[in-house]
């Protein structure tokens, strides 16, 4: 009995942490100062262009990510290119870990929740971890760290848009996980918002919008970006449909129970080998 009451405990302050957090994030985004929502253009964020030797920018189509303005590298422009490649690596590479370890725990929980009960929250919450991260802080030039409103980015910044859905993906899959692992959420449907969420997120990916590249690689680099992003998308979907086809009575499901993590590690891997 003192066991189930430690459940409860441990639940009821992860639930109380979690959406405290969740409003806290959402508070500070709707309290940004007035001059972040029509924040002036700053000449290292609005040059987000690509100069290469001997190429007619303006004779190329558009491609996502890439513009055909022809601007001089100025040092403050290497920075910031600098700065956001760390930042665009350093967010795969943790998404990767978290992703890594949720299959992990997973594939581990059932000697350990026999003994410690809250482990059956570790996978859930690896999502949730991921989710808040992607939402505070997987773009910096949204207040309170830069210079624009949460609105004004996800307005007018398409790649600010679809980082901050696939941290609302992570956190629906998070929250309703958890769910189901207190036993809280048995309805038949809930087994599949995972999949489900999870397939949009794979088709989202496939349409990701990134950052411009630069430099004399800048071709080649986005090229491998997308490959990395379709390889991503192709993992993600076979982690999201063996998942969802695992919660089906049939022959092979205790089969996918057991592949949709191993999907998921794989693709954690992925992640954390990603580069620009």
């Amino acid at each position: 009995m003192a066991q189930v009451q430690g459940v409860g405990k441990t639940e009821r302050l992860l639930w109380t942490t979690g959406i405290l957090l969740f409003l806290g994030i959402v508070g500070m985004f709707l309290l940004a100062p007035a001059w972040t929502q029509h924040p002036p253009v700053k000449p290292a964020a609005a040059m987000d262009s690509m100069s290469m030797p001997g190429m007619d920018m303006s004779s190329m189509p558009d491609m996502p990510g890439m513009t055909h303005d022809a601007a001089p590298e100025t040092p403050e422009l290497q920075r910031k290119y600098a700065h956001d490649k760390r930042e665009s690596e350093f967010n795969h590479h943790l998404a990767g870990v978290l992703v890594i370890l949720a299959g992990l725990f997973f594939l581990a929980q059932a000697p350990f929740v026999a003994r410690w009960p809250a482990f059956r929250y570790a996978w859930p919450l690896c999502f949730l971890v991921g989710g808040f991260f992607l939402l505070l802080v997987s773009d910096t030039e949204i207040w309170p760290f830069g210079y624009m409103s949460f609105i004004y980015a996800v307005t007018h910044n398409p790649e600010d848009a679809q980082h901050k859905t696939f941290a609302l993906i992570l956190l629906v899959i998070g929250a309703f996980e958890m769910l189901r692992a207190s036993s809280r959420l048995r309805s038949v449907w809930s087994a599949w918002v995972f999949p489900v969420v999870g397939i949009v997120g794979s088709v989202l990916l496939l349409f990701h919008h990134h950052g411009g590249m630069h430099g004399p690689n800048a071709m080649a680099t986005m090229e491998t970006v997308q490959h990395q992003h379709i390889g991503f998308a192709a993992v993600g979907f076979g982690a999201a449909l063996s998942k969802g086809l695992s919660e089906t009575k049939f022959s092979w499901s205790s089969f996918l129970s057991k592949l949709w993590p191993v999907f998921l590690i794989f693709l954690g891997a992925m992640l954390v080998m990603y580069h620009e």
